[in-house]
């Protein structure tokens, strides 16, 4: 296949950006979005041009770090699909394919594709850790956990913070990435003792990331890779709503 590539550029944080065309020649439909790319990047090296920058890890959609917009679309058109998951065979020659970065103000771009997602690690670090003993495991049957309370935690858990949620948002909103990670915790019994403090201090950290509310459009579930459902995030404003009825001052205030 030939495929005409609208890629953005960017050199650096301050950098305006703009998008570059790019001709990618004798491309395999058997080739991964990611792997198309890194023959265009050596294409790119041999002719002594500055390769496009993007972020990769695992490539088997677990690590969530190849996130980018494909043609609009967050991860491209195939759902529950991540970019390294996503085939050339989803395009057909001669096709014109734009490629760009997630937009959020909450995401950075800090070169060509690769954004700073560490407010995701931040959101993450204000739930803290829980307090019950983790020093050894116990008997898988010393706590009995309802299966659809353990469904609902796995499910939860099944995100892999890429930020697809974020980019599909029109509010730029990442609710549902911290819905997941409150809910995976509150639905099991090791994570009660802390579950008020947890989520009123990590939707306060979303907040202060500039991530947008959420207004119920549902872009991130379609988005989402992992299939993480709204669902959880009526969960968390169930458990917001209880938590700032209960607080003490001091929590809800963030100290």
């Amino acid at each position: 296949m030939k495929l005409k590539l609208n890629v953005w550029r960017q050199t650096s944080p301050s950098d305006t950006g703009r998008f570059e065309t790019i001709q990618a020649d004798d491309v395999s439909e058997h080739m991964s979005f990611l792997e198309m790319l890194d023959v265009v990047n050596e294409k790119m090296i041999v002719e002594g041009k500055e390769p496009i920058a993007f972020d990769h890890d695992c490539r088997e959609g677990i690590c969530g770090t190849c996130g980018m917009m494909i043609n609009g679309v967050p991860h491209g058109p195939r759902s529950m699909t991540t970019a390294c998951q996503l085939h050339m065979r989803s395009f057909k020659d001669g096709d014109e394919i734009w490629i760009e970065p997630w937009r959020a103000n909450a995401f950075p771009v800090l070169k060509d594709l690769v954004v700073d997602r560490t407010a995701f690690d931040r959101i993450i670090q204000s739930g803290g850790y829980i307090s019950v003993r983790t020093g050894s495991a116990n008997e898988a049957n010393a706590t009995p956990i309802e299966k659809d309370a353990a469904d609902e935690a796995f499910d939860a858990a099944a995100c892999i913070g890429c930020g697809a949620c974020v980019a599909a948002c029109p509010n730029a909103s990442g609710m549902l990435f911290t819905a997941a990670k409150v809910t995976h915790l509150a639905r099991v019994p090791q994570g009660q003792p802390e579950r008020d403090s947890r989520v009123l201090r990590m939707v306060q950290a979303h907040d202060d990331e500039g991530f947008g509310n959420c207004t119920n459009h549902g872009a991130c579930q379609i988005a989402c890779p992992k299939g993480i459902s709204v669902d959880y995030i009526a969960q968390l404003n169930r458990d917001l709503f209880r938590a700032t009825i209960s607080a003490k001052p001091e929590v809800v205030a963030g100290d």
